[in-house]
Order: C-alpha cells, then sequence, then structure tokens
C-alpha cells in the first residue's frame, strides 16, 4: 500500500490511497469468505459456491466494494497515525474510487475535513471589555424572598379575589365568531395567573375574579399563534372559578433558617450572599473570556469545515435536551409544538456554533504561538483536588482516571493560563456591572 496527501478545498486534505494487484487479490478472497454465505447458486448449497462461480453468476465485482471497505478499514487508521502531526480529521471521509481504477490500479481516494488553520488577527495589545459583577443587599434579600416563594405552603384563599401569583381552578370554553373551537374548552383547570401559559390578556382577565364567580373575557390570539386558523383572531371566553390557593410565605426565623441548613438568619444570608458572590465570579469570568475572544476573533478568520459546525450544534441541542428533560419536557414533543423537526432545528445553532468553534480554534492557535504548557506540578495538584473532593487519595485515584480524564484536566489548565496571558497583555476595560 501507498498513500500521499495533498491539500484541498475547504479545510479538507484529499489522501489518495494504491493497493497493489496482490493486496487487491487477498481483499477479494477475503471478502469473499465472509460474504459467500449470502448468495446461492444452483447446484451448490447456499455459501458454498467458489468465488469464480459467484463472479460468472452475479459479476465479476461482486465482492468489490466489500473488498474497498476491508482495505478501507485496515489501512485508514494506520495513515492517520502516521500524519498526525500533520493534519486533524474533524469528520467521516468522503471516498471515492481513482478515475482510472481497474484491477492493476487499484486506487482509493478519501477526501477528509480536517481542522483548519485559524489566520490569526492581533491579540496583544488591544483594547477589550473586561466584566465584573457585584452582588448587593438588595440581590440577596431578592434570592432569599426568592426561596421564601417556592417552599412556601399553599392555602385556599376565601376572603379576598383572585390576585397575580395565585392559583385557580377554572372551568372555560371559548368561542370565535359564537362558535366552540378546537383546544378551547376544559374543566377543573389549575391555573397559575402570571404563568402566562394562556395567550396574552386570559390571566389578566381571570385576576379579580371570587370563587363561584362566571365571567367572560375577551381576548385577541397573537398573530404567530400556532394554531393558524385562531392566530390574530378575536375569542371570548367564559369562565368559572372554583377556587383560589394562595401562598402563605414562612416567617424570616430562626425555624425557616435551620430548614434551609443554617443555624441562624444570619448564618443563612451570608451562606446565600456567598452563593450569589460566586455565581457573580463565574458570570464575570465567562463574559470577559468570551469579550476577549470576540474582540481577536473581529479580525481572524478560518476555513471551518460543516463538520466542526455540525458537531457543535449537536452538542447544542444535547444540551438543550437536557435542560427541557429537568423540566419534564421531551424534546421530540417540544418540537411537535413547535411544527418543527430536529434537523430543521439544528439549523438555528449553526450561526452561534460557527462563532464558538473559531473562537476554540483562536484560543488553540495561541496556545500553540505562547508555547503554553501544563507543568506536571500543575497537573499533579488539580488531580489531588479532584480526588479529594471525592474522598480519595491523589495516588488510589490516578489509577482508576481515563486517560481522557487527564487529558482534559491538561487542556483546561492550558487554557486558563492562555486567558490569564491575554488579560495581561491586553488593555482590559472594566465595566461593572449588577
Amino acid at each position: 500500500m501507498k498513500y500521499e496527501v495533498k491539500p484541498s478545498e475547504k479545510s479538507t486534505v484529499k489522501v489518495t490511497i494504491t493497493f497493489s494487484p496482490e493486496e487487491w487479490e487477498a481483499a477479494n478472497n477475503k471478502a469473499y469468505l465472509q460474504n459467500r454465505h449470502k448468495y446461492g447458486v444452483n447446484g451448490f448449497r447456499k455459501g458454498k459456491a467458489p468465488k469464480h462461480v459467484l463472479e460468472m453468476y452475479y459479476g465479476k465485482g461482486l465482492f468489490y466494494e466489500d473488498a474497498l471497505n476491508l482495505l478501507y478499514g485496515e489501512h485508514y487508521g494506520e495513515i492517520l497515525e502516521k500524519e498526525k502531526d500533520n493534519f486533524t480529521p474533524v469528520g467521516e471521509p468522503s471516498l471515492s474510487l481513482g478515475d482510472d481504477f481497474s484491477e492493476e490500479k487499484i486506487v482509493l481516494v478519501a477526501e477528509i475535513p480536517v481542522k483548519p488553520d485559524v489566520q490569526i488577527g492581533p491579540y496583544k495589545g488591544i483594547k477589550i471589555r473586561k466584566y465584573e459583577y457585584t452582588v448587593t443587599d438588595a440581590d440577596v434579600e431578592k434570592e432569599i424572598e426568592s426561596v421564601r416563594e417556592r417552599v412556601a405552603e399553599s392555602v385556599e384563599v376565601t376572603d379576598r379575589p383572585a390576585a397575580m401569583g395565585d392559583t385557580v381552578k377554572i372551568d372555560f370554553a371559548g368561542k370565535k365568531d359564537g362558535e366552540a373551537f378546537e383546544g378551547g374548552t376544559a374543566s377543573d383547570y389549575d391555573l397559575t395567573l402570571g404563568s402566562h401559559a394562556f395567550i396574552p390578556g386570559f390571566e389578566e382577565g381571570v385576576v379579580g375574579m371570587a370563587a363561584g364567580e362566571t365571567k367572560e373575557i375577551s381576548v385577541t390570539f397573537p398573530e404567530d399563534y400556532q394554531a393558524k386558523d385562531l392566530a390574530g383572531k378575536d375569542a371570548v371566553f367564559t369562565v368559572v372559578l372554583h377556587k383560589i390557593t394562595g401562598k402563605k410565605l414562612p416567617e424570616l426565623d430562626e425555624e425557616f433558617a435551620k430548614k434551609m441548613g443554617s443555624d441562624s438568619m444570619e448564618a443563612y444570608t451570608a451562606k446565600v450572599r456567598e452563593r450569589l458572590e460566586q455565581n457573580a465570579r463565574s458570570r464575570s469570568l465567562n463574559e470577559t473570556e468570551n469579550s476577549i475572544l470576540a474582540a481577536i476573533a473581529e479580525n481572524s478568520s478560518a476555513e471551518i469545515p460543516q463538520a466542526m459546525i455540525d458537531r457543535q450544534s449537536e452538542a447544542s441541542m444535547q444540551r438543550m435536551e437536557y435542560n427541557l428533560m429537568y423540566q419534564g419536557v421531551r424534546l421530540d414533543d417540544y418540537l411537535n409544538y413547535l411544527g418543527t423537526t430536529r434537523e430543521a432545528y439544528l439549523k438555528n445553532f449553526e450561526e452561534d456554533s460557527r462563532r464558538t468553534v473559531l473562537h476554540q480554534l483562536i484560543l488553540e492557535k495561541i496556545i500553540k504561538l505562547e508555547n503554553i504548557t501544563a507543568e506536571e506540578e500543575e497537573i499533579a495538584k488539580k488531580i489531588a483536588e479532584q480526588a479529594a473532593s471525592v474522598g480519595k487519595e491523589a495516588a488510589e485515584y490516578e489509577k482508576t482516571m481515563d486517560p481522557r480524564q487527564r487529558e482534559y484536566i491538561e487542556n483546561d489548565i492550558k487554557i486558563t493560563k492562555a486567558f490569564d496571558f491575554l488579560q495581561a497583555n491586553n488593555e482590559m476595560t472594566v465595566e461593572e456591572n449588577k
């Protein structure tokens, strides 16, 4: 086997692989032995006909495709290993035969999408915005109030009308032009006012109703409503309110603090502030890093293969699916509600995915240009921290580590050092955000 590698268009390389007649014959014989059971010929038991008989009966090229697949499988990985310092595949190759393919000249051509080289713009001595988020007393109070809302006790309300935040049990029947429409009627429906579960105007119309009251609420369906026959149309809902359930907020006292895992309100308040400050630091760091890469990307470019964009889009879709699952919603149900498919929805991620991939390439290029490395003692420290977090000794923990985990730690250290380098070598303008 011989091969030749040449750069091709749009961040691909063309690998032309030439096999000798002897290699081709051996592959054909192997393909015959693996696949002869699929074919039958009169006079022979199925799978027992000689190779030349099957070729006479079904055609000379009967096993060509299988033979080519065998040769590809045997040699493609070997070629990638030899060329690992020259290019990095980012997707599956497109395979074709050489123009003058014959049993004497067996040529297989693989067009491989590869990681592109980024044409990087200035990344030192430029002005870049730095984000800093702070936590105020008002932020802490708002968070504690949010927790009170979440753990509030539900109680039936009998001494006042319905208000935003209440949950009401209602019957409703909607009509358009005096006629009922599909999906416009329900009984004993629990609706939280202010949840925006219904079209604009409906929940606002229920506010002020008392238990036992009947009311007609006029609404207009949004122009982009999913049911096209209702979009932009006026409707009237007859609503009967059976029950109002409100929330009884807990007192901010020692009992509440203990339920939240603290000894006192002072300790609980301090814990809430610490968590919010940690989130603020994380947000500041993430947005500053994005700001740095966005600034450098303005004068950088790369010919990014579609395979890299598709892979990033799939990762974004998967994160979205996990978030929906956490809320109790299946992705397929969500897409059906939107009236779209997975393939169509993926296109929504394409622009962000292209930008994300370019940012990744920029960071990798800077790490290479500045020779940023992860020292063994730095890796060991990170491993020790991870081991301690699960109650293990570092040596014991490292023995059970997946090699990819160590690689992730090493890359994480390089990325952190790269951003430290970029902040130190650029004019970072601080704008405080709240």
